[in-house]
């Protein structure tokens, strides 16, 4: 049994099995995650996770510091790039977040160490029993918005932050009747 979100998609259940959930304490993944969140913002994760090797390419191998350096021009060309969203507020908003991403880093070690304190460095496990009662955003989803939208975020409302949280592994939304949700707290469990 597993989470009934992915239905009978290939890619969707590839990346449920295999990511959806799982921890990430790697820089460059938690960017790449937030990148993807905020173009899926009015749109559905199936359309983005299809995409997303299109975006890997567009954006440099999601690498910070190369975005953060984008200038009109690439955003221009990333503007006739059929293969991701071509939305200018987000591809700017993209380039914004990896200049306040940069600084969270230089200030806190790493992005990790800083994004983790919304849930005091533990996975926050909903225990969920179908998925009509997964929610859209959390007190900490409200926390972690408000505070990167002060460091200089753009696309961080509450629930690009949950869909980024459950992604990152941050909180576990998986099913309890799903297996990913049993391996999860049983790797938990053997830190």
């Amino acid at each position: 049994m597993q989470c009934t979100w992915p239905q009978n998609d290939p890619q969707m259940l590839n990346y449920h099995d295999n990511e959806w959930g799982n921890p990430v304490h790697d820089d460059k993944k938690h960017f790449e995650f937030l990148v993807l969140d905020c173009f899926q913002a009015g749109l559905s994760w199936k359309t983005i996770l299809h995409r997303r090797e299109n975006f890997k390419k567009a954006f440099s191998n999601f690498d910070v510091k190369k975005i953060a350096k984008f200038d009109e021009v690439k955003v221009q060309e990333l503007m006739q790039d059929a293969g991701i969203i071509r939305n200018k507020l987000k591809i700017t908003g993209t380039v914004k977040n990896a200049k306040a991403f940069i600084e969270i880093q230089k200030e806190y070690g790493s992005f990790d160490k800083y994004i983790w304190q919304f849930t005091d460095h533990k996975t926050l496990v909903t225990k969920v029993k179908q998925s009509s009662e997964i929610r859209a955003t959390s007190p900490e989803s409200d926390a972690m918005s408000k505070a990167l939208k002060k460091l200089g975020f753009t696309f961080v409302g509450s629930t690009i932050c949950y869909a980024y949280m459950q992604a990152a592994g941050i909180i576990n939304d998986h099913l309890v009747s799903c297996t990913r949700y049993k391996e999860l707290i049983k790797a938990e469990k053997l830190k």
